[in-house]
């Protein structure tokens, strides 16, 4: 019960005091994320000792839902920010970004990890899967707010938002095929990808998002019309929204954060909700109440004593990949991507593709599913080196690009 009470008032704390400074905190190298992860090993067994996650039973389930979570209300503000029609506009960036750019970033990283580390193909295959999508949450503390609006172009910040809440249910099918290699039957492994995953567990949460997102802005619409909804009740019925969404995909079989991303698409269009949104700053919520305790659970469990197993070969793996996993095939597919106009754009976006909570999602789900403890080594390093070397390097990037912009 203690050790209950000092996580409550741990969480809590981080929350309080970083939402205090959130503001300030965005034009300095210390991005809230990394602030976050740096707390939680601060707490951690390695820190002071003060929270003990091996004490509490299954800490990876309560990691692996807390993850789930904060990616899904993540993408509903993602989804509720991108301007009405962007998706269909810009379908020929995105279909790029997320068709082609995404399996490199996973061919990519597999063939990294499997060179650094000496893995088997197919759990480098699976490390690299659980990293290939961007993360909207961690994407979110770089392309909102004052200093990212004043500097950046909206087409490159929404880009960036949209390719982000795309590709983290996308990934999903790229993570399984990996785990049903290892797990199942050979002549059973394909069958079951493309009609269970692919068409099941994808096709169905796309639809099922549609039709409730839909069904959620008529809904919603109605209730405006007869003023039977308070003014300021958007917040409320989106996150609710939101856990409806995830919970009844998961019921139905499919890829809840797919399913979510669609509903808040569709929600968006069918409501005309932009603008009420912004004036409720979902995504400003969503920083405060779930992306600090995601990443101080995060410092609380990173598995210290396998980092130090690898050594200099886990270092090497962390600057390879953010040198290598997504920079490289920006700037080759630059030409083909309308969005990205200028070499300033695909360097901008080739940096900042960060590794964040979907990637803690894909990684504990993985582990879970293939008692491969490697998946989560590589998973959290990577993710702990992405918070660092892009939430130290967004406020100055930023400034630069806009200075550049100017010239």
């Amino acid at each position: 019960m203690d050790e209950f009470n000092v996580a409550l008032v741990a969480i809590g704390g981080i929350v309080l005091g970083l939402g205090l400074f959130a503001r300030s905190l965005r034009a300095t190298v210390f991005s809230i994320p990394l602030l976050a992860l740096v707390f939680g090993i601060l707490i951690s067994p390695e820190g002071l000792g003060l929270l003990h996650p091996e004490q509490w039973g299954r800490p990876e389930a309560i990691l692996e839902q807390a993850a789930r979570l904060t990616i899904a209300i993540g993408l509903m503000g993602v989804a509720l920010r991108l301007p009405p029609g962007f998706l269909r506009q810009h379908w020929r960036s995105l279909s790029v970004l997320l068709g082609l750019g995404m399996p490199l970033m996973w061919l990519s990283s597999s063939l990294l990890a499997y060179w650094l580390l000496d893995l088997p193909i197919l759990v480098a295959l699976l490390a690299g899967a659980v990293v290939s999508p961007t993360d909207p949450i961690v994407a979110s503390s770089i392309v909102t707010g004052e200093l990212a609006e004043d500097n950046l172009p909206d087409r490159v910040r929404h880009t960036i938002s949209a390719e982000s809440g795309a590709n983290d249910g996308l990934a999903y099918p790229i993570v399984l095929l990996p785990i049903l290699l290892l797990t199942k039957p050979e002549g059973e492994v394909w069958e079951h990808w493309l009609v269970h995953t692919v068409l099941w567990e994808v096709g169905i949460a796309v639809l099922f998002g549609i039709l409730l997102g839909v069904a959620a802005g008529h809904l919603l619409r109605w209730a405006e019309a007869r003023k039977t909804v308070g003014q300021h009740s958007f917040l409320a019925f989106s996150l609710a929204l939101t856990l409806v969404v995830l919970g009844a995909a998961k019921l139905l079989g499919t890829d809840g954060i797919l399913a979510v991303f669609a509903t808040g698409v569709a929600l968006d269009r069918t409501a005309n909700a932009n603008e009420r949104h912004q004036e409720e700053r979902v995504q400003e919520t969503v920083n405060q109440f779930f992306t600090l305790p995601i990443f101080t659970l995060l410092g609380l469990m990173l598995p210290w004593a396998q980092w130090r197993e690898w050594g200099w070969a886990g270092v090497a793996l962390a600057i390879a990949v953010l040198l290598l996993r997504r920079l490289p095939f920006i700037l080759l597919l630059r030409s083909w991507t309308p969005q990205l106009r200028k070499t300033r754009d695909a360097l901008f976006m080739g940096w900042f593709g960060p590794i964040g909570v979907a990637a803690i999602f894909y990684a504990v789900l993985a582990m879970k599913r293939t008692n491969q403890e490697a998946i989560w080594g590589i998973g959290s390093l990577l993710v702990c080196a992405s918070l660092v070397a892009h939430g130290i390097t967004a406020s100055p990037l930023t400034k630069l690009y806009g200075r550049r912009a100017q010239d």
